[in-house]
């Protein structure tokens, strides 16, 4: 059972203006925090860097399911807020979705069990994978889910709002297109969650044949940071001013539909694949 900061699972939150947003990597979001405060919270021998600006409170829990699941509990007891929106790259998997295109699903499926988290707005779906998804993992998980596009953490955090009776959303960028091959990284995610950087970059340095995909995923990754980033800050505004809370999906809708357009929101198209899906 999910701890819920005192509340009862299922009944509402106790704060009804506050958001938490949950990421796997701060490179995810560097552009986003640089302005907002930071404090360290540690919880069951982990540290946490919690970052705030207004009523919108931030967390990297790391990659995976499980270290969503602990970051969205951990949050969920420090901020007790009134949605809990996971954020992050997210690979494409219909083709027509490019790097740096953001993306609001209205429906998030965990394929470990099937089991799916409607969020009420947005549109098409998102598929959480338990696994970095290559080209072929890619494409039957299309066939499969019919899906636009896979991550690794959203299901779990929406499990985990969803049993302490808190909203959920999600926002990812595209970080790699449908038919990228991908480099192989998982071998370099630790047991907590966190990226190997400086694994990776030695082990890529002595192989030269990888060197042209991980530059392209350097590129897109900073892609992605800059238009989530973008696409984070236009959607906590909008909720800040009170357009978004409890309503039917109009207004809220108007908005991401604004911040999904890199050109009117931002520099530049988001999409981004070394640090994460």
């Amino acid at each position: 059972m999910a701890r819920c900061g005192g509340r009862w699972s299922g009944f509402a939150p106790t704060d009804m203006s506050r958001i938490a947003i949950i990421a796997a990597m701060e490179q995810e979001v560097k552009p986003l925090i640089r302005a907002w405060k930071m404090r360290t919270l540690e919880r069951e021998g982990r540290r946490y860097r919690l970052f705030e600006q207004g009523d919108a409170v931030l967390i990297c829990g790391g990659i995976g399911v499980e270290a969503a699941r602990r970051a969205t509990e951990m949050v969920i007891q420090e901020a007790r807020p009134a949605r809990v929106v996971s954020v992050g790259f997210a690979g494409a998997l219909d083709a027509t979705l490019g790097v740096a295109d953001v993306f609001e699903p209205r429906t998030v499926i965990n394929a470990a069990d099937g089991v799916r988290s409607e969020t009420g707005f947005g549109q098409g779906t998102l598929v959480s994978f338990g696994a970095i998804a290559g080209r072929e993992q890619k494409r039957r998980l299309r066939a499969a889910y019919g899906a636009a596009a896979v991550d690794m953490e959203a299901a779990a955090v929406a499990q985990g709002a969803q049993a302490c009776g808190v909203e959920f959303a999600a926002l990812k960028a595209i970080s790699d297109a449908a038919d990228f091959l991908m480099p192989a990284t998982e071998q370099f995610v630790s047991s907590d969650g966190q990226f190997r950087t400086v694994r990776f970059a030695l082990h890529v340095a002595v192989r030269p044949w990888l060197w042209g995909s991980t530059i392209t995923l350097a590129r897109n990754s900073a892609r992605a940071s800059r238009a989530l980033s973008a696409a984070i800050e236009a959607y906590v505004r909008r909720e800040a001013s009170g357009s978004g809370w409890n309503t039917s999906g109009s207004s809220r809708e108007r908005g991401l539909e604004q911040a999904r357009r890199p050109s009117e929101a931002w520099t530049g198209h988001p999409h981004n694949p070394l640090e994460k899906r």
